[in-house]
């Protein structure tokens, strides 16, 4: 059996893992060196399938790439091309940031329509809306699949721009569009999360002029970045989240290398809610089971609230907590896949839809028809706590599939995970990091 990893489940998990960087950081600072005129280095690029994507995508539109040990060389001199072709652009999602750097270079941009994980509506009109802010035409050619942007009068001018509803992509869209603007821009209603701000640092230390307060990002554009010493990324929060519960969950004790509290503090919140261990150390957290976990009612959130990519490792949490949980998405539709396969192994979780007097005003995701959306389901009731067994399982999406893998190290007996090109996305060599703490773990 092939892209698929066997597992021996049913052993605590203790020791020491050293965090990867993070995905949602790398891919981005990666697309903001086209910005530069000069050669730009980094560091603590994890190495994920998702990068190296991105590599190919970029080597295909004249831009090369170095992989020197630890430092990573983006050098953008040679960029030839404004246009992502269609095999590139469908297997990752970032791809549609680079009408930033193309729209800078060439005042123009044709992308296609972004793959990445199908976890239901990302709605790619604000971000079209968003462009039009800064004088960028866009039009979707729907014979195609592609998107062709003009930018208007030849010059990105600075803009004052309101986000709807907050949007983690679309911040950094505006930022890198901003950066290099001609005059001022104000961003309001900015997404929060601190690969945003660990974005802002490095264009900063590049010579950028942006402030943000809170939700309101100021910038003030300018003609030139520069950036000698590599530029060396945060780690990656939501893969500290997957080992952390996978300690709990097995009832072990996990030192994470590179967590820490700051980026996590609504999980760590909600963990003491739940009776979870961990504390801080001078290198990263420890996370450790000290008794019976309890159920815990959560909704997740934009930052500051809890992530959406949490939801699914702390689902597995829960099978092991005493009591009735709950989990109420409000970021995404469609983030529930892994219930079915959980399910397989013994866990007994089911589907409701939670009351909301707004919804288009709690949901992130546009809501077209509110027929169509009282027959899906944005939440999960989790029993708890239940004997996982061994099983075959397959993987919808990224962090579904690493939940899913943490919920064959729990089970007793062996699991199949399929799909383990979708956990390659964005974790580095999880089976080595998982062995190193005790799990039985093979990739076929």
């Amino acid at each position: 059996m092939e892209n698929a990893f066997i597992v021996q489940g049913g052993k605590p998990l203790n020791g020491t893992i050293q965090l990867e960087g993070a995905k949602n950081v790398a891919l981005k600072v990666t697309i903001a060196a086209l910005l530069f005129d000069e050669p730009v280095h980094f560091k603590n690029i994890p190495d994920i399938s998702d990068i190296k994507e991105l590599y190919h995508l970029l080597e295909s539109v004249g831009a090369h790439v170095k992989e020197n040990g630890e430092t990573v060389t983006i050098d953008p001199t040679g960029l030839h091309s404004h246009e992502v072709d269609l095999l590139h652009g469908s297997k990752i999602r970032v791809s549609f940031m680079l009408f930033a750097p193309f729209i800078k270079r060439y005042g123009k941009a044709r992308i296609p329509n972004p793959g990445g994980c199908r976890i239901g509506a990302r709605p790619i009109d604000r971000m079209i809306d968003l462009m039009n802010a800064f004088g960028v035409k866009t039009e979707y050619d729907h014979s195609t699949g592609y998107y062709d942007a003009t930018l208007n009068g030849g010059v990105l001018k600075g803009t004052e721009y309101a986000f709807a509803k907050k949007t983690h992509t679309g911040t950094e869209l505006a930022i890198m569009l901003a950066a290099m603007a001609k005059g001022e821009t104000v961003i309001k209603n900015a997404a929060l999360e601190p690969e945003i701000d660990d974005l802002i640092s490095f264009l900063n230390q590049s010579g950028a002029q942006i402030k943000r307060s809170g939700g309101e990002i100021n910038i003030l554009g300018v003609e030139h970045l520069s950036h000698k010493a590599p530029f060396s990324i945060m780690c990656d929060r939501n893969n500290a989240v997957t080992y952390a519960v996978g300690a709990l969950a097995t009832r072990g004790d996990i030192l994470i290398k590179g967590a820490k509290p700051k980026h996590l503090s609504t999980f760590l919140s909600l963990l003491d809610d739940a009776g979870g261990g961990h504390e801080e150390q001078e290198n990263g957290m420890r996370f450790f089971y000290k008794g019976p976990l309890h159920a815990t009612d959560v909704t997740t959130a934009p930052e500051p609230g809890f992530m959406n990519d949490w939801q699914a490792p702390w689902a597995i949490l829960m099978t092991q907590a005493e009591g009735i949980s709950s989990i109420h998405e409000t970021v995404f539709e469609n983030r529930f896949g892994y219930v079915s396969e959980l399910n397989k192994l013994g866990a007994h979780i089911e589907y409701f839809q939670p009351s909301v007097d707004d919804p288009n005003s709690l949901y992130q995701f546009d809501i077209q028809s509110k027929e169509a959306f009282k027959q899906k389901f944005q939440g999960i009731r989790i029993h708890g706590p239940t004997h996982l067994h061994g099983g075959v399982m397959s993987v919808s999406d990224l962090r579904a599939g690493a939940a899913l893998l943490i919920g064959a190290c729990v089970a007793e007996g062996e699991s199949v995970v399929i799909g383990t090109d979708q956990i390659d996305r964005g974790y580095e060599y999880i089976e080595h990091r998982l062995a190193a703490v005790g799990a039985s773990i093979r990739r076929m």
